[in-house]
């Protein structure tokens, strides 16, 4: 197979309380990993299958855009979680208060877009080729990679995401995002803009 999902930066249940070992077993191991099934099956022969899933989600529509897309958007996302969370500092705070006024604005905006987004898809915070920071709620499987962006952290707000453990109560999930955030994950992608 072309692509591989990546093992999990964490064990099933480290994020506990936010997540539970059966919401994560649910996303990781039978939505995610249906992405990269589906993805491989629908570039098999195809030029597609030798390029980075970069490419593959820059490039693309249609379906398979939407399998690349989700899988690559999951592995981020399994990323930007780290047990015990912690803050942002030095040049990412730096960076959350010149474009946002504080790190509390910041979250707040991202808070409000992820849990407003209608339907599915993703919050993101981004930088644009300027290295100016911005919350993207995008829908589906839309990335900030198909915007010329990069990304620096996201939630994901599809249901799938979170319904095991919060049912119907997005802004519930979306308010303990914040207590397992990994920082360093995301400074290190501001580094690499």
């Amino acid at each position: 197979m072309p692509f591989q999902q990546p093992p999990l930066p964490f064990a099933m249940d480290a994020l506990k309380p936010f997540l539970s070992k059966e919401q994560l077993h649910y996303h990781y191991d039978k939505h995610h990993a249906a992405y990269f099934k589906n993805l491989n099956a629908l570039v098999e022969g195809k030029p597609e299958a030798e390029m980075p899933l970069t490419e593959v989600v820059i490039q693309s529509a249609g379906p398979i855009f939407n399998n690349a897309a989700q899988a690559w958007n999951h592995s981020f996302y399994w990323d930007c979680m780290k047990p015990g969370g912690g803050a942002p500092k030095g040049d990412l705070a730096a960076a959350l208060k010149r474009d946002f006024g504080s790190v509390e604005n910041f979250k707040k905006e991202m808070t409000e877009k992820a849990v407003k987004l209608f339907g599915s898809g993703w919050a993101w915070l981004a930088a644009d080729p300027n290295g100016n920071l911005e919350v993207l709620p995008l829908g589906n499987a839309d990335t900030p990679l198909k915007h010329g962006k990069k990304p620096l952290l996201t939630i994901d707000v599809w249901e799938h995401a979170y319904y095991v453990d919060y049912h119907n109560e997005r802004p519930k999930y979306v308010e303990g995002f914040w207590n397992v955030v990994n920082w360093d994950f995301v400074e290190k992608n501001l580094a690499a803009t």
